[in-house]
């Protein structure tokens, strides 16, 4: 493993942890704010940062956003994600210990599968180790990315109205929308070092700030919807899963040979799926039963 990889991982291992405290902050402002409103994005936004605890969540996910950026631009973006997706180990103990959000045992359990899951997945993928893996055919990344944010407005739509699962559904589209940014970024990290600030008047740069931005509206309607823990958990799976798969999909990261393989990686997307669904979403009360 070269040195610019190892230094990738270390920022990536540096955005998993900051990226929890971040998440964690926000789900505190984001319960004490006024609800989002779909038809009103912008003023939304802003009650989300008259929220002291919502703007300080902001200002510490930027710092892992800058980790995170770092580190897809010196490491393939499976291991990058490998090392992330297993930090979201520490999500129970920091939620219970730090922020004094109570996990039921089946959450414990469920971001324990999550987390060994995605880490399980980016193993299998060999090879990735020598450099960051970093070309790809424009047609190929556009059409991965519109594909992801299709999914995730469809599961907006689908739980229009606050359904009972709302919570966790909007964490998924969460979770889409913030992958595809992340596919995006690792697509113009190598030209950050050449093109410097003239990467942000790019195209690429548009598109990470359009679903950076619904991703965060998004989010803090599943934050105020959802109990916390799942939904962290069930964001940063979707989002980890989806840039994962975008190593050999758009950048042509190398899967390794063999039947045993394939089978570790089945094994691996059961743990995710497996995970998640154990992660609870709101219970449903159960109706009064009627008055003689």
């Amino acid at each position: 493993m070269s040195a610019s990889v190892l230094l990738g991982l270390f920022f990536a291992v540096c955005c998993a942890v900051v990226a929890l405290l971040g998440f964690l902050l926000k789900q505190r402002g984001a319960v004490d704010a006024p609800d989002v409103q779909w038809r009103a994005p912008v003023r939304s936004t802003v009650a989300l940062f008259a929220n002291r605890w919502w703007t300080l969540g902001i200002i510490v996910a930027m710092a892992a956003w800058v980790f995170h950026v770092a580190a897809l631009a010196l490491a393939p973006i499976s291991l990058v994600q490998s090392v992330i997706a297993g930090g979201l180990v520490l999500l129970t103990p920091l939620a219970d210990k730090v922020f004094h959000i109570k996990a039921s045992r089946r959450e414990w359990i469920g971001v324990a599968l999550a987390a060994a899951g995605l880490a399980l997945l980016a193993a299998t993928l060999e090879g990735g180790a020598e450099h960051a893996y970093d070309s790809f055919e424009a047609a190929t990344l556009w059409t991965y990315v519109a594909v992801l944010a299709a999914a995730a407005v469809a599961c907006c739509v689908a739980v229009l109205g606050d359904t009972p699962r709302a919570g966790v559904v909007l964490a998924v589209s969460a979770g889409l929308l913030w992958g595809g940014s992340d596919v995006t970024i690792k697509a113009v990290a190598a030209d950050l070092g050449t093109d410097g600030l003239w990467t942000l008047l790019t195209f690429e740069a548009l598109v990470i700030t359009v679903l950076s931005l619904v991703g965060l509206v998004v989010s803090a309607r599943s934050l105020q919807l959802g109990p916390a823990v799942a939904v962290i958990a069930i964001t940063s799976a979707a989002a980890n899963v989806v840039t994962i798969a975008s190593g050999p999909l758009v950048f042509g990261e190398p899967l390794p040979d063999g039947g045993g393989a394939l089978a570790v990686r089945l094994l691996a997307f059961t743990l995710v799926v497996f995970g998640a669904a154990l992660t609870p979403g709101p219970a449903v009360p159960e109706p009064e039963p009627a008055r003689a």
